[in-house]
């Protein structure tokens, strides 16, 4: 993918922000800060799916979940009402930071409003930009973190979640997905949710 000075200021500014995320993960035999580990599988994923992603599509896959850990999941009620306006109020405090870096990196308020568009998930299935990182987004899932949330859910649960994942993907997504490197465990979930009823 083409870069500019611009978007390598920007992805500098991304992972300063995400660096200071107090939650770790361990990957490769290196602790990374969580979500600075997320933006980089976001970035490669978004490289292999779309090598040609416009400037904007690779800056809102680099900032997706920027300081993710300050809206934390337990200040909302645990029901689905709270899950859904947690993630509303996600999605709005992703678009305004990012906007915030992008301006100090001296990009222009068009640029600057079509990733928020992005991050937003305006016009899902309409708009393809939009539904390239939403694909990006369930990809990263299923390579990086399916195989964890499986080990904390029962097997009901986890078939939902592959349902309504699948449904948010496109037909290229789709098949970017059965292509994953996956335990055959995981590729049998992922079938056997198909099978019932996520196409």
């Amino acid at each position: 993918m083409a870069t500019s000075g611009k978007l390598v200021d920007a992805f500098y500014l991304f992972d300063e922000a995400n660096r200071q995320d107090p939650n770790t993960e361990d990957f490769g035999g290196q602790t990374y800060p969580k979500e600075l580990l997320y933006a980089h599988r976001m970035s490669d994923t978004l490289g292999t799916f779309a090598p040609n992603a416009s400037e904007a599509l690779q800056l809102a896959a680099r900032c997706q979940h920027i300081c993710r850990w300050e809206i934390p999941r337990d200040n909302y009620e645990q029901n689905r009402a709270g899950y859904l306006k947690w993630r509303q109020d996600l999605k709005k405090f992703h678009a305004q930071k990012a906007a915030e870096l992008l301006n100090q990196a001296g990009y222009d308020q068009d640029t600057i409003e079509n990733v928020e568009f992005l991050l937003l998930k305006k016009q899902l299935k309409k708009n393809e930009e939009t539904q390239v990182l939403e694909d990006v987004v369930c990809l990263v899932f299923l390579q990086h973190y399916f195989e964890a949330f499986c080990s904390k859910h029962p097997e009901e649960k986890i078939i939902d979640i592959l349902q309504k994942t699948w449904r948010k993907m496109s037909s290229e997504g789709q098949k970017a997905a059965l292509e994953l490197p996956m335990s055959k465990e995981a590729v049998q979930l992922i079938k056997r949710a198909i099978d019932n009823g996520a196409e």
